[in-house]
């Protein structure tokens, strides 16, 4: 008995010693992960966003991007769009870009502006016309909708889409967390 004992330490102590080992590959792992992700999120300036309108008179989604360093020095600053899709949901074959903007390219096309009080961090400015009548306009304006003469108000939402580092970072936190649990479950059924 008291070998069996011994050797059970053993066992355990062997286990403990690769538990260790294991834990500081992950938190090294860990540590080179964020270190990859803070840097590159330091260093990016294209903000992506998506953004849906529900209005009762048309609905659908898009997303764009912009340069958040390309802010101009207006009492209201404001950045060009520099890619932009929307589809209404009832013509989804239809997709409308920043080049459909009435003022592109005369002046900057679509716009977005910061700090839109009480919502979102951002607003978008895009005008644009039906592409099958091109006497119908619409218009995204911050949070409003306004189809020719009807404004919508408050139908527009956004909604910050993270960068790929970011989700990849994410990713690999939460795989190597689970690996992690299944080998101390592991080695207490083991243990057991």
């Amino acid at each position: 008995m008291p070998h069996k004992k011994r050797s059970q330490k053993f066992i355990l102590r062997k286990i403990h010693m690769k538990l260790v080992q294991k834990l500081t590959l992950v938190i090294t792992s860990l540590s080179l992960s964020f270190t990859v992700v803070s840097q590159q999120a330091a260093d990016a300036a294209i903000i992506n966003y998506g953004f849906t309108v529900n209005s009762s008179l048309l609905s659908g989604s898009g997303s764009f991007s912009f340069d958040d360093l390309t802010f101009n020095n207006e009492a209201i600053p404001t950045a060009p769009v520099q890619l932009l899709n929307f589809a209404f949901n009832n013509e989804p074959q239809t997709v409308y870009t920043e080049t459909d903007d009435i003022d592109y390219p005369i002046s900057l096309g679509p716009v977005v502006f910061p700090n839109v009080v009480g919502n979102s961090s951002i607003g978008l400015s895009y005008l644009f016309n039906n592409k099958s009548d091109s006497s119908i306009s619409y218009e995204i304006a911050g949070y409003d909708f306004i189809a020719d003469d009807q404004v919508f108000s408050g139908v527009v939402s956004y909604t910050s889409v993270p960068e790929p580092a970011t989700l990849i970072g994410t990713f690999s936190v939460c795989s190597i967390a689970w690996l992690m649990s299944k080998k101390v479950k592991s080695a207490k059924n083991n243990q057991a």
